[in-house]
């Protein structure tokens, strides 16, 4: 994933209602609990954690039992004081006292909690990039220090894998033709990491590393669930038994669930979002550019996806009278920059939002060579009176820069492709007249249309009036 370009916008659940879903994770809650719990008597090692003749009081004060009692406490202590809802008083007697941010959780606002939970996270996630501690044990080296060179372990590497499936997993979920919020099968999400985009039947070496990939990813999910970030259906168990083992039950290799399903919650999005702004990423939200100029709006909106742009835009209208916002889109519309044809289809489709009360700013710019042509279509499809007819030159301006504006929107799609199939059909001699057109983007749109249009007579033509338009306008 680059960061040279933006990402697609997240539609973000409201602050409110995501510091409530933080205080409610499993991994948070416990965090809160064992520091309310903390007192003059809690003692901690070098390291900041409980001592472990203190561990069962905190696991049975947790509500915990069994094997990973012990374990699942020492994890929430260590949030506790990594997120600063612990105090190390005193380091050499291993005094603790309760934090500064343990009073937000209760009086602080929606975003103090939020701010708490990702600092949780951070813990975690460093975590969850670390093998088992019996590995870490056996490569210590005499000093002390852990000999990563013996555990084939890389620890920028991993952290950075799984940031990276952490990304493509946030690419998914906000993405207008991804999944969305449904689950992504593990399998798919690691191949994402492993098999070339041009790769066509993966090797077996390349399948290997797939496999491989999904059981650290198997034991990451398990941890990065409880602190709220992805809702996580495991790995099935008998599908990692031995394989001389005869089964308990029947394996159907078909399903797909059974290999591992993630969701990425609504927190986790919010999460993920603030790690990439923090990693210098581009990572729009939706309702962001509600108190910016329209200029703002329709730049910031230019490649977004239809629908992200049409919430996007409604939470700026809601904020505008109708008429003064219509008025103001249509003034940032203009222009013949490069970017100008995709300003004014957004403006198109803002004014498709906006109601009758709109109609004298639309009349005001009929005459106007560049917003004419949206104009006469707006007033024309809500059946206004007195709609002067286009002229013919008109009519060719706006189909060059309709055409224009969906290039610069989504390249070379089946959606323009049928476009240009369309124009050329319903005009005999369109060609003939479209390279006269003054608009800058009259070249390289019907380069655009010799290159999309199947048949080979009718590109060719294109291709001729496209060198003509260079010739007649310098170009």
């Amino acid at each position: 994933m680059s960061d040279s370009s933006p990402l697609p916008p997240v539609r973000l659940h409201p602050e409110a209602e995501l510091a409530r879903a933080a205080l409610s994770t499993p991994l948070l809650s416990r965090a809160a609990r064992l520091a309310r719990w903390a007192g003059p008597d809690t003692r901690v090692d070098a390291g900041g954690g409980l001592l472990e003749e203190q561990l069962p009081a905190a696991a049975d004060l947790l509500g915990l039992s069994g094997d990973d009692a012990a374990a699942l406490a020492s994890e929430a202590w260590r949030v506790a004081v990594d997120a600063g809802l612990v105090e190390i008083v005193d380091e050499e007697a291993g005094t603790v006292a309760a934090g500064e941010e343990l009073a937000l959780l209760t009086g602080g606002t929606p975003h103090d909690v939020l701010a708490v939970w990702l600092a949780a996270l951070e813990t975690v996630l460093a975590d969850a990039s670390v093998p088992d501690l019996d590995g870490l044990v056996d490569a210590l080296d005499e000093g002390g220090e852990v000999d990563f060179s013996s555990l084939d372990w890389d620890p920028e590497a991993e952290a950075e894998f799984l940031d990276g499936v952490l990304g493509n997993l946030y690419l998914l979920t906000v993405s207008e033709d991804g999944p969305g919020e449904t689950p992504v099968p593990l399998p798919a999400l690691a191949a994402s990491m492993i098999v070339p985009s041009d790769m066509g039947e993966p090797t077996n070496d390349v399948l290997e590393q797939v496999s491989d990939a999904m059981m650290r990813l198997d034991d990451q999910f398990r941890m990065l669930e409880p602190v709220g970030l992805v809702e996580y259906r495991p790995v099935d168990e008998e599908l990692m038994g031995d394989a001389e083992e005869e089964p308990s039950a029947p394996v159907d290799d078909t399903d797909v669930s059974r290999y591992g399903m993630v969701r990425l919650t609504p927190l986790g999005a919010y999460g993920l979002r603030a790690r990439l702004l923090e990693a210098g990423f581009e990572a729009p939200a939706v309702g962001e550019l509600s108190d910016k100029g329209a200029d703002v709006l329709l730049d910031g909106t230019a490649h977004f996806g239809q629908s992200a742009a049409q919430a996007e835009t409604e939470q700026w209208l809601v904020r505008r009278e109708p008429l003064a916002a219509a008025r103001e889109l249509l003034a940032a519309a203009r222009g013949a920059d490069a970017g100008a044809p995709l300003r004014r289809l957004r403006c198109q489709q803002a004014l498709s939002l906006v109601g009758l009360e709109a109609e004298p700013a639309l009349r005001e710019v009929l005459d106007d060579p560049e917003l004419g042509g949206l104009a006469r279509v707006w007033l024309s499809e809500r059946g206004a009176s007195g709609v002067p007819a286009p002229s013919q030159e008109l009519v060719f301006w706006l189909t060059i820069d309709t055409v224009a504006a969906q290039l610069a929107a989504e390249g070379n799609s089946e959606e323009l492709q049928a476009l240009v199939e369309g124009l050329a059909e319903q005009h005999s001699g369109f060609f003939a007249a479209a390279w006269r057109v003054e608009h800058p983007a009259t070249a390289e749109v019907l380069e655009a249309m010799g290159r999309l249009h199947p048949d080979k007579k009718v590109a060719k033509e294109a291709r001729k009036a496209a060198f003509k338009a260079r010739s007649a306008h310098g170009g």
